[in-house]
């Protein structure tokens, strides 16, 4: 089975379901591991390109319901946290900016992030959870940690879309 002569369709698809470059290549990636997996499904005579195009299709909608019950049990969370932590006034924003540009951040790379920074996993155990190969794990992550990076820069999107600057200035009191 090659599947190479069928990768230009597969990227032409993938970017025409995610409108984004980075994302296309990991449903390209994550449908040929899945047809790889599969491939004993494939029926002799069957039309290949097809196939592909429909693991590409239903990837892509399973990605979509997963990214957005994450979502909704990430947003859940938040304000969970946000209800049950009583800090100071200063603290309290700096949370809130931290919420906004952790919650800003694409389905995927917030979800690697969740996995790795906040619940612990391995990037083999959190890979595992999210059903990508180890490196796409990686690639979301290091994609998700410079858009915070640019966030703390006051360079990020969350900046230019809301105008507001993410740290905090003290004004007035003693200058000491």
């Amino acid at each position: 089975m090659d599947v190479v002569g069928f990768l230009g369709p597969l990227r032409r698809y993938a970017r025409a379901l995610t409108r984004d470059e980075s994302q296309a290549e990991d449903l390209v990636q994550d449908t040929l591991v899945r047809a790889y997996e599969r491939r004993g499904s494939f029926r002799l005579g069957g039309n290949l390109r097809v196939w592909l195009l429909s693991i590409l299709h239903n990837t892509f909608i399973d990605e979509r319901r997963r990214r957005n019950a994450e979502s909704l049990r990430i947003e859940q969370l938040a304000e969970i946290a946000t209800a049950e932590l009583p800090a100071d006034q200063e603290s309290r924003v700096r949370f809130q900016q931290i919420r906004q540009a952790f919650l800003y951040l694409p389905d995927e790379q917030r979800s690697a992030l969740h996995l790795v920074a906040v619940e612990g996993l391995s990037y083999q155990e959190a890979a595992a959870a999210l059903g990508i190969p180890t490196g796409t794990l990686m690639s979301r992550l290091g994609r998700a940690r410079a858009a915070l990076r640019a966030f703390e820069a006051g360079q990020g999107p969350l900046q230019i879309a809301t105008g507001q600057r993410p740290n905090l200035r003290v004004v007035g009191g003693s200058h000491e």
